[in-house]
């Protein structure tokens, strides 16, 4: 067996290069620990809600969730129980949908609704009603997105749908799992939000799964039991009205990019429902006042970006702090300055934002520290963040990228930030992909794994 040209490790723990003595500094030397209790108290919850059920109690508006306790995976969608057909809670009865003829609604109108409860972290739950009368679980939260008026199931949804093809998805569309031996196991439904390459094998999905509703890259049809899966189309969809632009656009006033820009990142699709060919309004459609149908846009096409961390309840059409804070964002991460990253979108910002072309929002860093860059690789926090027992955000950005690289099979439910048996699988698995054996193939990041992995 020819060994590997190289082998990755991490310093000894006396070595003073830069990286370590950062990682010297702020390595935290105590994980967290969920108390078992929070896990018996949600099983006791849950007995309750079973034998007050035939009491007809009222549900509990938003209640929070016990998270998951040690050894439990977060976001078990396929295998999460859920609530049978129910009225909106809070609403007088309605007389049922035709489901031939539902109520009419567009595509930008359901990823909107399902953005909303993932902006809000609704917690999942087959027994407690949101704000808006919809379930709290996996089929409520279609019901919601569609706009039908009562809580559907999973075995009732398809009735609201006709079947279509892989080829044929589009964002709004749904990929339904209905067990008609089991209900309460495996079955599960999300929102298609658009592919996430040009290989069509992973997709953006929007799901109500523990702890809450979530937005992620997923593979193509589900984590697991994916050949059950079975792509739907809402009856009553319409058409998204085409975008006016103004017919007096103005003159560009936004600096040019620099004469060598670096080389952009894998470009990344439009906003789901954005027209890729919506021309430049004007700079006088954007900044304090302004309220119209581009402001929404933009802040679609800058949360696809990364920049969702600076809406906490969605894009809306009138211009906020929080759209210029993204815009800037976006500017900056394109390496402009000044009057370049001014905040305000001109041509240049619009036209990089609708093409889906240049970079992406960079992931926030926590304030007060400096990005870790251990053995010279930018973002690479070093080996001692991965390993049995940890939990931080960087295992969570290995098992996404993991994901669109194609080495995410392992993952049942997705990936997460507690370092688990998934994620060591996938990084053997790319590491193999590279010729590695041996020593260099263990299935834990070094600086070589993470820089090729991250190019």
């Amino acid at each position: 067996m020819a060994a590997p040209v190289f082998e990755e490790f991490d310093p000894a723990s006396d070595c003073d290069c830069p990286g370590c003595a950062y990682w010297h500094r702020v390595l935290p030397y105590s994980r967290t620990v969920r108390h078992p209790a929070a896990r018996r108290a949600v099983i006791v919850a849950a007995a309750a809600s079973t034998a007050l059920g035939a009491g007809h109690a009222a549900p509990a508006f938003a209640s929070p969730q016990a998270p998951p306790g040690p050894g439990v995976p977060a976001g078990d969608g396929h295998g999460s129980p859920q609530g049978h057909k129910t009225a909106l809670y809070g609403r007088s009865a309605k007389t049922p949908a035709d489901p031939q003829h539902p109520p009419t609604t567009t595509r930008t109108e359901i990823i909107n609704r399902a953005r909303k409860w993932v902006d809000a972290q609704v917690p999942y739950s087959m027994a407690d009603y949101w704000s808006d009368g919809y379930r709290q679980d996996c089929s409520g939260f279609v019901s919601m997105a569609w706009g039908l008026p009562g809580n559907e199931w999973t075995g009732s949804l398809g009735r609201y749908g006709r079947q279509i093809t892989k080829e044929e998805l589009q964002p709004g569309d749904i990929l339904l799992f209905h067990n008609p031996q089991n209900p309460e196991k495996g079955s599960h439904v999300v929102i298609f939000g658009g592919w996430t390459d040009y290989t069509h094998s992973n997709y953006l999905a929007y799901e109500q799964t523990p702890p809450h509703a979530r937005k992620q890259a997923t593979p193509y049809a589900y984590w697991t039991n994916s050949d059950r899966y079975l792509p739907y189309r809402y009856n009553g969809l319409a058409a998204d009205p085409p975008p006016t632009a103004p017919t007096t656009p103005t003159t560009p006033t936004e600096p040019a990019a620099p004469a060598t820009p670096a080389a952009p990142a894998t470009p990344a699709a439009p906003a789901p429902g954005a027209n890729a060919r919506t021309p430049y309004p004007g700079r006088e459609y954007f900044g304090p006042g302004a309220n119209n149908k581009y402001v929404t846009q933009l802040g679609q096409m800058l949360i696809a970006r990364g920049a969702a961390r600076f809406y906490p309840s969605g894009p809306a059409p009138r211009w906020s702090d929080a759209d210029r804070r993204a815009t800037q964002a976006f500017q900056l991460a394109q390496g402009w300055t000044g009057a370049g990253a001014d905040g305000l979108p001109g041509p240049q910002t619009w036209d990089l934002l609708v093409s889906g072309k240049g970079k992406s929002i960079p992931a926030a860093v926590k304030a007060g520290s400096a990005g870790p860059a251990s053995h010279g690789v930018p973002g690479y926090p070093g080996r001692a963040f991965f390993r049995p027992g940890a939990t931080n955000e960087y295992i969570t950005r290995l098992g996404q990228q993991l994901v669109r690289k194609g080495f995410g099979r392992y993952y049942t439910t997705g990936p997460g930030p507690r370092w688990g048996e998934a994620d060591r699988r996938g990084v053997e698995a790319f590491q193999r992909s590279q010729g590695w054996r041996g020593g260099a193939a263990d299935g834990f990041p070094g600086p070589e794994t993470w820089r090729r992995l991250f190019a």
